[in-house]
């Protein structure tokens, strides 16, 4: 019977070119506050699939809503140079 698996070389090849540069580490770790709260937010909607909202969970999606909309709001400023006075530089 012939073998139907294929090496895995050649369905991948590897090459220096498919590590991140440290242009884009840099990027994904300023993204890496807005990916958190999203997950945050996420995980608090996900709760909810399965029963109806208490005050708590309202309360719990309020906040990492919040989480979501500060973290969005201060990548902003980062990629602007924009600072908003008494923060730090």
């Amino acid at each position: 019977m012939k073998s139907i698996v294929a090496l895995q070389s050649v369905l991948t090849p590897w090459s220096d070119g498919l590590e991140p540069s440290d242009a884009e580490l840099d990027a994904i770790e300023a993204e890496m506050p807005v990916v958190l709260a999203e997950v945050e937010l996420l995980d608090a909607l996900i709760v909810l699939l399965d029963r109806p909202a208490s005050e708590f969970d309202g309360r719990r999606i309020r906040r990492a809503h919040h989480r979501v909309l500060t973290a969005r709001r201060d990548a902003a400023n980062r990629s602007t140079g924009t600072q908003f006075a008494g923060d730090a530089a």
